[in-house]
C-alpha cells in the first residue's frame, strides 16, 4: 500500500556497537530486550464503555464480590468530556473528540464543530465549519497497518462511527456504512446488518446501494453468528451479528446464544489483525452500557461493564505478551447520575452494608430489556417476568402499579433500584470526568482532554493528525477552481451525490462516501481507487490529494 508516512529507522551501526563495547558499556539483557519491542510495528488498542460514570464501574466491582475489574491495574487518571458547545456531551462529538483530537457539537460524527461556547476551546474559522477532520484510524491505515472496529451496538453507531466516517449527523446510517463499506478497514464486528442493503427496518438503506455485495467483492468473509467468526481463517472479516444492536451480555445465553460476547470479538479481532507485519490499530466499544443507563436499568449497567472488562482482559493480556502495544480504555461520558445509595439512605448511609445494595440485584437473571421481551402482551405471565428481573414477592402495590403501567420497563427498573437503595438524577448523560486506564509504551496518564487521547495516539503510531486532515481532506471546489476545471455537484440521486469536474474534455467523476474516481477522456473510461473516502457535508465535496493529482 502507498502511504503518506516514512517510517524511521532506528539503529546503531557496527562502528558504534564496537565503541560502545570496548568502553565497557555493552548492552544488557533486558536493554537488547526492550530495544527489539521498540524496533516491532507498535499497535494501539482503543477500547470505550459507552456512557459509564465511576458509580458504575464500583457497582460492577461489588456485584463480582469486590474483585478487581482487569482495567483496575490500568487506572492512570481522568479525562474531561466536554463539547464545544456543552458541559454534558453526546457520543458523536465525544467520539469525534477521541478519535479525531478535536471538540466537535451535538450529532456531528467526524467533523469540524459550527457553534464554539465553552471554555478553552478555540473558534473555527467559517471556512473550516463542518470540514472533516482524520482519526487515528484512518491514520493507522495511511501507515499501512491493519484495522479494526468492534461494537456491541450497531456498528453505524456514534462513536465506532467517528473512527471510520465523517456525516454531518449522526443518523445518516446510509452514508455512515457506506464510508465504514469504502475504508476498507480489515476487521468490522458488531451489529447493524440492516445499514448495508434495501429492506424494510428502521435502519434500512434508502439509496439503493447492496453493500453486501460491495463487501463480497472486496473480498470480505461476511459472517453472521459466533461459530462463524470464531472459524473463519480469513484476514478480512465483516461480523454483522444482528439487524441492529446486540444483546444484553446477561440476556444473551438465553435471548441470542449464536451471538458472540464483546470479549469473542475483541479477541478475534487482535488475533487476526496481529498477523499484518505493519502492527494495527483496533477500536472497540462497550455501547450498551449507555443504553442501560438512559434506561436506569442497574442489572444492564452491570451486565455490559463486566462485558466490556473481559474484553479489557483480552486486550491486555495481549499487551503484556507483546511489549508493544498501547490499550487504552475509558468512557466517553457519564450518564444517568447513579448512585450507591440514594434517600433512603440518608441517615443510614454510614451503618448500611454492601450486602443491601447487592443482593436484590443478584436475584436478577435477565436485565429489563431481555425480562420485557418476554412478558405476554396481555400480561398474563407479569409476575415470572418481573421475578425474572429480580422483583420476587411483588407487593399489591408493586403489582398493580406494574399492571396498570404506560412504561414497564422503567416502573420495573424503578422498583428494582429502590429495593437496591440506588439513585438515578437524570435519563441523559452527565458531565463529569471519567476515569483513565491505560497500559503501554506512551501511555497517556493525569487529568486530560478527550482530545489528547487521539494526539496521544497519532504520537504514538508516528503520524500528525492535522497534516493527515490537509491531505485526506482538502476542499474540492476551490482546488478544482484554481486548477481551471468547471465543477458541479449532481444530486439528481440526492442519496448518491457526485462532484464532476471538466476541463478540455477531461472529466471526474467523484461520488460521495466512496475511494474510487472515474475518470473520462475521449471516449476512454476508467475507475482508479484512492487513498481515503470522498466526503460531502450539503456544502461542498472533500478529497484527499491523491484525487487531486488526477487532475490535469
Amino acid at each position: 500500500m502507498s502511504t503518506f508516512f516514512g517510517r524511521k529507522i532506528v539503529g546503531v551501526t557496527l562502528a558504534g556497537a564496537v565503541a560502545i563495547s570496548s568502553l565497557g558499556l555493552a548492552a544488557k539483557k533486558e536493554d537488547v530486550q526492550a530495544d527489539n519491542r521498540r524496533k516491532q510495528p507498535t499497535n494501539v488498542i482503543m477500547i470505550v464503555m459507552d456512557g459509564t460514570s465511576s458509580t458504575a464501574t464500583t457497582l460492577a466491582r461489588w456485584y463480582q464480590g469486590g474483585k478487581p475489574l482487569a482495567m483496575d491495574e490500568m487506572a492512570s487518571g481522568g479525562v474531561r468530556t466536554y463539547s464545544a458547545e456543552s458541559a454534558i456531551t453526546d457520543s458523536a462529538p465525544a467520539g469525534t473528540a477521541l478519535a479525531t483530537g478535536n471538540k466537535s457539537n451535538d450529532k456531528l460524527i467526524g467533523i469540524l464543530p459550527s457553534i464554539v461556547n465553552s471554555p478553552g476551546v478555540s473558534a473555527v474559522s467559517e471556512k473550516d465549519v463542518h470540514r472533516p477532520v482524520a482519526n487515528v484510524l484512518e491514520g493507522a491505515k495511511q501507515l499501512g497497518k491493519a484495522t479494526g472496529i468492534v461494537a456491541t451496538s450497531e456498528i453505524q453507531h456514534a462513536t465506532p462511527a467517528a473512527y471510520s466516517a465523517h456525516a454531518t449527523h449522526r443518523s445518516q446510517y446510509d452514508n455512515i456504512a457506506e464510508q465504514q463499506v469504502y475504508q476498507n478497514i480489515d476487521v468490522v464486528l458488531g451489529g447493524g446488518r440492516e445499514a448495508l442493503s434495501a429492506g424494510t427496518g428502521k435502519n434500512s438503506r434508502k439509496d439503493g446501494e447492496d453493500l453486501l455485495k460491495v463487501l463480497k467483492a472486496k473480498g470480505y468473509d461476511f459472517v453472521e453468528d459466533k461459530n462463524g467468526l470464531l472459524s473463519t481463517k480469513s484476514s478480512k472479516i465483516w461480523g454483522s451479528f444482528a439487524p441492529n444492536e446486540l444483546a444484553y451480555d446477561f440476556d444473551r445465553a438465553s435471548a441470542k446464544p449464536n451471538q458472540p460476547t464483546l470479549a469473542d470479538m475483541t479477541d478475534k479481532a487482535i488475533k487476526t489483525l496481529n498477523k499484518d507485519k505493519d502492527g494495527f490499530f483496533l477500536f472497540v466499544e462497550g455501547s450498551k452500557v449507555d443504553w442501560a443507563a438512559h434506561a436506569n436499568d442497574p442489572i444492564g449497567i452491570i451486565s455490559d461493564v463486566l462485558a466490556f472488562d473481559a474484553a479489557v482482559k483480552k486486550a491486555l493480556d495481549f499487551a503484556k505478551k507483546d511489549g508493544n502495544t498501547m490499550v487504552i480504555a475509558l468512557a466517553d461520558h457519564g450518564n444517568s447520575g447513579i448512585s450507591i445509595g440514594s434517600k433512603l439512605t440518608d441517615t443510614t448511609y454510614s451503618e448500611t452494608p454492601v450486602s443491601t445494595y447487592i443482593d436484590p440485584l443478584k436475584k436478577a437473571k435477565l436485565t429489563v430489556e431481555g425480562a420485557k421481551n418476554l412478558l405476554k402482551e396481555d400480561k398474563s405471565n407479569l409476575k415470572e417476568v418481573a421475578d425474572l428481573y429480580g422483583l420476587d414477592n411483588l407487593t399489591a402495590q408493586e403489582l398493580e402499579t406494574l399492571k396498570n403501567s404506560a412504561n414497564i420497563t422503567s416502573d420495573m427498573s424503578k422498583m428494582l433500584s429502590n429495593r437496591a437503595h440506588l439513585g438515578f438524577t437524570t435519563g441523559g448523560h452527565t458531565g463529569e470526568d471519567v476515569f483513565l486506564f491505560s497500559y503501554g509504551p506512551s501511555r497517556p496518564t493525569g487529568i486530560i482532554e478527550n482530545t489528547d487521547i487521539a494526539k496521544k495516539i497519532a504520537k504514538f503510531m508516528g503520524f500528525d493528525l492535522g497534516i493527515l486532515t490537509k491531505k485526506l481532506y482538502i476542499g474540492a471546489s476551490e482546488s478544482f477552481k484554481k486548477k481551471g476545471y468547471t465543477m458541479r455537484i449532481d444530486v439528481t440521486n440526492a442519496s448518491n451525490p457526485v462532484f464532476i469536474a471538466e476541463k478540455e474534455g477531461y472529466k471526474l467523476e467523484i461520488p460521495a462516501n466512496k475511494n474510487h474516481v472515474k475518470v473520462s477522456y475521449k471516449n476512454v473510461q476508467k475507475t482508479i481507487s484512492v487513498n481515503g473516502v470522498h466526503v460531502y457535508n450539503g456544502k461542498d465535496f472533500y478529497v484527499s490529494e491523491n484525487v487531486l493529482k488526477l487532475a490535469k
